[in-house]
């Protein structure tokens, strides 16, 4: 079968918390379909193992140290990128944090405000700068790294699904705005992904026996698999799709 709409040759993708878990396999899948690389974490060191991978496949790969929660990092971010490539493809932003597990009314100012301004005010300000250099492309592609949790809540987790429903409607109300500049927007939302970040829940054997009772496929995803849908939503597969959050979980049904 011909696969040459899932390519992203000559393409430039740019993603957040590339060091790891989903990150390291957005970036890796990105490359196998051709796309060169801005990859982004806070630890250098980490990053640069991903992108050695990344240039055995053949591909560039400029590794930018940046936190979520710095502006200035963000923007920096955005500078190398044009200045090492001219342009930016594809966004993905996948940087995410939760410090807490709890009930609302426990949780500290402190945190809820960790969360906000790492998980969603960090995707906005990078959208909104990536945002820019797409309008002025007339092209572009941004995939937000949502969570099942942002459509519907998980016990424990407020202030975290609160962050990915308003990262959902960050999704919906860009795809609005830039579709006239042919920029898409869409959003993955998984639930429960085999990765360090969310190890608390999958090796919890009381919460997973009591998820798999409402999940048909009995598993959780693993970081490729939501990779190969980021890719999906990256290439010209999806040309006609914006505006979507795309829930990834498992037939999951509360």
């Amino acid at each position: 079968m011909d696969s040459s709409f899932l390519a992203l040759e000559g393409k430039v993708a740019l993603i957040t918390g590339g060091s790891r878990g989903i990150g390291r396999a957005l970036a890796l899948t990105f490359a196998d379909a051709g796309a060169n690389l801005c990859i982004a974490a806070r630890k250098l060191e980490d990053l640069r193992k991903v992108g050695d991978e990344a240039r055995t496949m053949g591909r560039k790969c400029l590794e930018v140290p940046a936190h979520a929660r710095k502006i200035e990092d963000l923007k920096n971010l955005v500078d190398k990128t044009m200045e090492e490539y001219g342009r930016i493809d594809i966004l993905v932003n996948n940087a995410a944090t939760n410090p807490a597990m709890g009930p609302i009314v426990d949780t500290e100012e402190s945190v809820f405000d960790h969360i906000m301004e790492t998980n969603l005010k960090g995707y906005f300000m990078l959208s909104k700068f990536v945002g820019k250099v797409m309008r002025d492309q007339k092209q572009g592609v941004i995939i937000n790294i949502s969570s099942a949790g942002g459509v519907s809540p998980a016990e424990g987790l407020g202030p975290y699904c609160i962050s990915k429903a308003a990262i959902n409607m960050l999704t919906k109300a860009m795809a609005l705005e830039m579709g006239q500049y042919n920029v898409r927007v869409n959003a993955i939302a998984p639930r429960i992904v085999k990765t360090d970040f969310s190890k608390a829940l999958w090796t919890n054997e009381k919460l997973m026996e009591r998820e798999f009772k409402f999940t048909p496929l009995k598993v959780v995803a693993t970081p490729e698999e939501i990779a190969q849908t980021a890719l999906y939503l990256a290439s010209s597969a999806a040309n006609y799709m914006t505006g979507h959050v795309l829930v990834i979980n498992g037939g999951a049904f509360f």
